[in-house]
């Protein structure tokens, strides 16, 4: 029961986290999507390299993630979506500053 508080918790940190800083991307560089897909090409790579195991094969590798593993990147990319929803709403509501 523990175990599954402390991943509703991460999964709505990460989605969180990911608005906030994908809103500011939004802000700072005057694009929507952009933290989607800095998070696909950047962040989900690096995490995936950084649990590598190389004395097992690739298969093997990618099935070692279990849905722990997966929730909070869900979470993630939501948050990222989200993001792009936000100041994509505020830009058609006439708010020119986003």
């Amino acid at each position: 029961m523990a175990g599954m508080l402390q991943v509703a918790v991460a999964v709505v940190l990460f989605c969180v986290m990911m608005f906030g800083i994908g809103f500011i991307l939004n802000m700072l560089m005057k694009t929507t999507w952009f933290p989607i897909y800095l998070f696909l090409v950047v962040i989900v790579p690096l995490g995936v390299w950084a649990t590598w195991d190389h004395n097992k094969s690739a298969l093997a590798n990618f099935t070692s993630f279990t849905i722990v593993d997966l929730l909070p990147v869900i979470g993630a990319i939501i948050g990222a979506y989200m993001s792009g929803w936000a100041i994509r709403a505020l830009r058609r509501g006439g708010y020119k500053m986003f």
